[in-house]
């Protein structure tokens, strides 16, 4: 049997749009000889809809999707996911939408349909509906109950999707034993360091548990905070890699089953796999909202350096502006930093100085504008004036915090926090300078190499204020991905008064990062709609 993996990069909401883009990649199939043709979970609305599901119309405009792309598989097997409320199978003329009311009060099905010329022959509804970190679907769609084994040509083939295939007492078994010879899985996994390879691992064991080959097609593209990396691939009943579709890009990738042999898994470092998420991540965000051009506060230092080069990979160059905004205590070098890394990324470049409206800013305060309170009103300056470019230039401005500083609330509320999207904000101090050392020449040695600072004070520098980031990024993984206790902390090796100290600021600044621009997330637990905490809490263990 020859497979199409149809790795889409879709966009919520788009409805006709995604069905158009997967009747124009059924064409293709069709001309490279496909026999089936596999796009991945929810590929019709895009993954996933969240509270539009309820919107009037949602899931008639997706049904409708569907039955433009039934008339388009004459000759072709196509196993697409969507989201419906009743079972479709054997549907050979349009839907009967008539008893599908819009709104609430309806049981929906994440759903995957089998569509062989122009008949809906088979679906599968998920039953193992994920509840973690940025999943909800619980929330959204009603348990499915599984699904048997279909027929395409002279294969037999189940069909279940994303999490069916990971959890224990998922249907491959029983599919298995009902003598399908592939499990096709189709899924949106989201990106995270280490996630390609856990996903291959666990889909390897369910193969030789089984006993089965395992097609599995995953999305691709951005999605608001997370982004989907693809990596399609195809494994034998002995677990062995056969096929790996290419990570972060979009494209028809097919496979002839009968003549697939084991082959070595692509090798790309994490560091480099994090780069194109973010790029992707980016490039998507401005491009499914319609925004061409970004702003980022250049200050000469590695974090808004960073911000600026993964924004012109992602956007283009010419489409992305920083800005330096001196102040009394900014130093030359970082002015000619700030300068050095736009000539070198080629991106557009403005100097603001603020000193004089921080002098009238002080002055309007009454009593002395002293320590933190005037510190914290260079960021915010700045951050009026980001943001009056951004409305002037129709672009959206990018925050630059990355996330050992998001962690303690080292930074500014309204101040650098401001933007419409914060691209490094999943990532460790100690991420961002592997990642900027990674760039090559794009990223001054200079920048890399001095001390990071602020620059709200004389002679700041931020490990006058944190621990070195060499042990503070240990603790704070500890922390957030693991869920250390204090306890467990300090038991790791971690100074006990360094463990109170940051656990007191990490707690202390959860309103703050309530207001943050959405992050790309990285890690296997970023801030955002993956990490869900009460603002007041006075638990403590």
């Amino acid at each position: 049997m020859r497979v199409g993996i149809g790795q889409i990069n879709p966009c919520v909401g788009e409805i006709d749009a995604n069905a158009s883009s997967i009747i124009r990649m059924i064409e293709e199939g069709k001309t490279e000889g496909c026999d089936l043709l596999v796009f991945p979970e929810l590929a019709i609305p895009g993954y996933i809809p969240l509270d539009i599901l309820w919107r009037p119309g949602f899931v008639r405009s997706c049904e409708e999707a569907i039955e433009r792309i039934r008339l388009a598989t004459g000759g072709i097997a196509v196993v697409v996911g969507s989201v419906s409320s009743a079972p479709k199978r054997g549907s050979a003329n349009r839907f009967d939408l008539s008893s599908l009311s819009d709104g609430g009060g309806i049981d929906l099905f994440n759903v995957a349909y089998l569509i062989e010329d122009r008949t809906i022959v088979g679906e599968a509804a998920k039953m193992h509906l994920p509840a973690y970190d940025v999943y909800n679907e619980k929330r959204y769609f009603t348990p499915g109950p599984g699904t048997g084994v279909e027929e395409v040509g002279r294969t037999k083939i189940g069909i279940n999707i994303c999490e069916d295939l990971l959890v224990d007492g998922g249907p491959s078994e029983v599919q298995a034993s009902l003598g399908a010879e592939w499990i096709v899985n189709v899924s949106a996994s989201p990106f995270y360091r280490g996630k390609p390879v856990i996903r291959l691992r666990m889909a390897a064991e369910r193969a030789r548990e089984n006993g089965v080959g395992v097609v599995y097609v995953n999305l691709v593209g951005g999605q608001d905070e997370v982004v989907f990396d693809g990596g399609s691939f195809i494994v034998d009943p002995e677990g062995r890699l056969l096929f790996q579709a290419p990570r972060f890009e979009e494209g028809l990738y097919v496979a002839d089953l009968q003549s697939l042999r084991p082959m070595e898994g692509a090798d790309e470092d994490e560091t480099a796999q994090v780069r194109r998420a973010i790029v992707l991540g980016i490039r998507d965000y401005f491009r499914k909202n319609r925004f061409a051009s970004a702003i980022v506060g250049l200050s000469g230092g590695i974090d808004s350096a960073l911000a600026a080069a993964l924004a012109a990979e992602a956007i283009g160059a010419g489409n992305v502006t920083g800005v330096f905004m001196e102040s009394e205590f900014s130093s030359p070098e970082s002015r000619d930093d700030a300068r050095e890394v736009a000539r070198r990324l080629g991106i557009g470049y403005l100097e603001i100085p603020i000193e004089r409206m921080h002098r009238e800013f002080r002055a309007a305060l009454p009593g002395r504008a002293e320590g933190l309170v005037d510190e914290n009103l260079q960021p915010r300056i700045r951050a009026t004036l980001l943001m009056g470019l951004a409305n002037s230039k129709n672009a959206l401005v990018l925050s630059a915090g990355n996330k050992s500083e998001i962690a303690i609330g080292y930074n500014t509320l309204y101040g650098d926090t401001v933007g419409a999207l914060a691209p490094i904000a999943d990532l460790y101090k100690e991420d961002v300078y592997r990642l900027a050392e990674s760039l090559g020449e794009r990223i001054p040695e200079r920048v890399l190499t001095k001390p990071p600072s602020a620059e709200l004070r004389e002679g700041q520098r931020d490990e006058d204020d944190l621990p070195p980031y060499s042990v503070l990024d240990p603790l704070l993984r500890s922390l957030i991905e693991r869920n250390g206790s204090r306890e467990e902390l300090v038991a790791n090796g971690f100074e006990e008064r360094l463990v109170d100290d940051v656990i007191a600021r990490y707690r202390r600044s959860e309103y703050q990062r309530r207001q943050l621009p959405p992050g790309i997330k990285v890690t296997p637990k970023a801030f955002g709609i993956g990490r869900i905490v009460p603002l007041t809490d006075r638990y403590r263990d």
